[in-house]
């Protein structure tokens, strides 16, 4: 009997996720100096961690013999400081991806369903899988969540529905109108997670924490990946009832997020500044990046996020020969997209450089 037969059904057939590679890999792959590779293919944050964050990370460091704070306590004083909730109502995770996971341990059961927008962040349907439950994909409409849609298909077998806003791969977002009316219409069996990765990104993000306090069935997810610039660190959280962040905090592993990445984290949420800062050039650079797009003849996806999907005919042959020049981005394929790559906003320089390549190989 071979090992692979011993895995679980669900195991054996779980798709694997295929993440970007680091720019060392590229560069060895390529022959190229990784001193002049840009990468824009993982939202990452082109100006580097808050400074604050970097300052308090060196100081968690040296004393990197002891365990972290298990329950982050001091990261949900902070959190609840800055959201005006409990810290009962926190959740932290290894990432919002580890909150996804703990969703499912928690409420997902095979043969349960999960109501999601497709394309959306593939994790959803990854960890829907890997708990045997079924994915109930409902298609964007012109790149954008129809929110009635996604009510449409919920079944008495939903558990979860994903609502991403902003969303990953489009850059699409709902309103806050939008999103609380989904939420109260929703059955009772069914839990509303609603993913705001990239929310920090908005000028006025929308407010769902009526939600909570009318005791409706949800949670909303947040990381430091993005505008905080630290997604080596892998720090994420969860806001929502204390009853709900219970649940999940009795399947979370102790010591699941590093002491590092706490210290850093509450750091980067009194850097205002420096977010501040992020929100202007990433609109600057979305802009940069239109005109751009525009010039040149190509049709893209007005975004609010830090990342643009753009229509560029051969989407793996474009990502191929850009990063045969040194950039990088995101082929989206894989999304059911094979026209379109996903390009992050970088700065400045690496957004006219892109567009500089971009020219050159379409011609």
């Amino acid at each position: 009997m071979n090992l692979e037969s011993l895995a679980k059904p669900e195991v054996r057939t779980q798709p694997v996720y295929e993440p970007g590679k680091p720019i060392e890999e590229v560069a060895r792959e390529l022959g190229l100096d990784p001193a002049g590779i840009i990468k824009l293919a993982s939202n990452e944050n082109p100006f580097g961690p808050s400074p604050k964050a970097l300052a308090a990370a060196h100081v968690a460091l040296a004393q990197g013999e002891l365990y972290p704070d298990g329950g982050g306590f001091v990261l949900r004083r902070k959190l609840a400081e800055v959201w005006g909730l409990k810290p009962e109502q926190f959740v932290i995770g290894n990432g919002s991806n580890e909150l996804i996971e703990l969703l499912g341990h928690v409420f997902l059961r095979p043969g349960d369903e999960v109501v999601m927008g497709n394309p959306a962040f593939v994790v959803y349907k990854l960890v829907t899988l890997l708990f045997g439950a079924k994915a109930v994909e409902v298609p964007l409409v012109n790149h954008c969540h129809v929110l009635a849609n996604l009510a449409a298909a919920i079944t008495p077998r939903t558990r979860l529905v994903f609502v991403p806003s902003p969303n990953n791969p489009t850059g699409t977002a709902n309103t806050e109108a939008e999103l609380l009316a989904f939420a109260r219409g929703l059955p009772d069996h069914v839990v509303c997670v609603f993913d705001e990765a990239y929310a920090e990104y908005l000028e006025s993000p929308p407010d769902l924490r009526p939600l909570i306090a009318e005791g409706r069935n949800m949670i909303c997810l947040r990381t430091f990946s993005k505008i905080y610039g630290l997604a080596a660190l892998r720090i994420g959280y969860g806001y929502a009832s204390a009853d709900m962040a219970a649940l999940l905090n009795r399947v979370r592993q102790p010591f699941n997020v590093n002491a590092i990445g706490q210290a850093a984290a509450v750091a980067a949420l009194d850097d205002r500044e420096f977010t501040a800062r992020c929100r202007r050039e990433n609109h600057a650079g979305m802009a940069q990046l239109g005109a751009g797009f525009g010039r040149l003849g190509l049709e893209f996806v007005p975004s609010v996020g830090n990342f643009i999907l753009v229509r560029v005919g051969d989407g793996n042959r474009v990502f191929d020969a850009l990063q045969r020049r040194g950039v990088i981005v995101r082929p989206v394929k894989s999304y059911g997209l094979p026209e379109w790559v996903r390009v992050t906003v970088g700065t400045s320089a690496q957004n006219e450089r892109l567009l500089r390549d971009l020219a050159a190989i379409l011609r």
